[in-house]
């Protein structure tokens, strides 16, 4: 399963041009050798770490970056967020073995395109360079999941706050006391300090910066 943008008008009748960006010799070999009889794409140059790739980007401008995670010198992360800024039309697709959604929602917010897991199989990963190609974006199955795992939990997390402790949550973010909250509500201050402690606790949240970040991203202010 795949989630995909709606694709622009570019053109897919000439190879797609692109960088392969990996630093395992075999893993690269191996894609290299099923894009030899496609068609469809054209491997124009090889980089084993963000670096190189940066410098080739820079020389050869690739339609498609085809991106590992973990590499030395400069990781994927990192390359990402310089192509991004570089060439903000430019698409780079992750292909990680990581699943981890921390990985994934962080190389998403830095703006990849996409992102696949190296377990995919090679006509989904040529659909996979296609689709970023044209515009859009593609996560792969398990990633996929991931993201979606993360978005529900997110709102279980903030459905787990009672609506006394979103009262009291809002009153922290726009900057009061917690005697001047009491007050609002007419309860003690013990309680406004163990609805605090609940809050954080439920949220995972310690500081009263974080705690003001949640409420806005929440809604619960403006």
């Amino acid at each position: 399963m795949t989630e995909q943008a709606s694709p622009s008008d570019r053109s897919v009748s000439a190879p797609i041009k692109l960088l392969l960006v990996d630093d395992h010799p075999l893993v690269r070999d191996g894609i290299r050798a099923r894009f030899e009889a496609d068609e469809l794409i054209e491997v124009i140059g090889e980089a084993q770490n963000g670096q190189q790739a940066l410098d080739f980007v820079s020389q050869k401008m690739p339609d498609v970056v085809l991106m590992d995670v973990s590499m030395p010198v400069m990781n994927g992360l990192e390359a990402t967020q310089h192509l991004r800024h570089l060439y903000p039309t430019m698409p780079v697709l992750i292909l990680s073995m990581h699943d981890s959604r921390e990985y994934i929602q962080q190389l998403v917010q830095t703006g990849a395109s996409g992102y696949v897991l190296k377990d995919v199989s090679s006509d989904e990963l040529v659909r996979a360079i296609q689709t970023v190609y044209q515009g859009g974006s593609y996560f792969s199955a398990g990633v996929s999941q991931m993201l979606f795992q993360g978005q529900v939990q997110a709102s279980e997390q903030k459905q787990a706050l009672t609506p006394r402790e979103e009262t009291v949550l809002r009153h922290l973010a726009e900057g009061s006391s917690n005697k001047e909250i009491a007050r609002a509500l007419d309860i003690s201050v013990r309680t406004v300090e163990t609805h605090r402690q609940n809050i954080k606790q439920k949220l995972d949240i310690h500081t009263a910066a974080g705690l003001a970040r949640y409420a806005i991203e929440q809604g619960l202010v403006s």
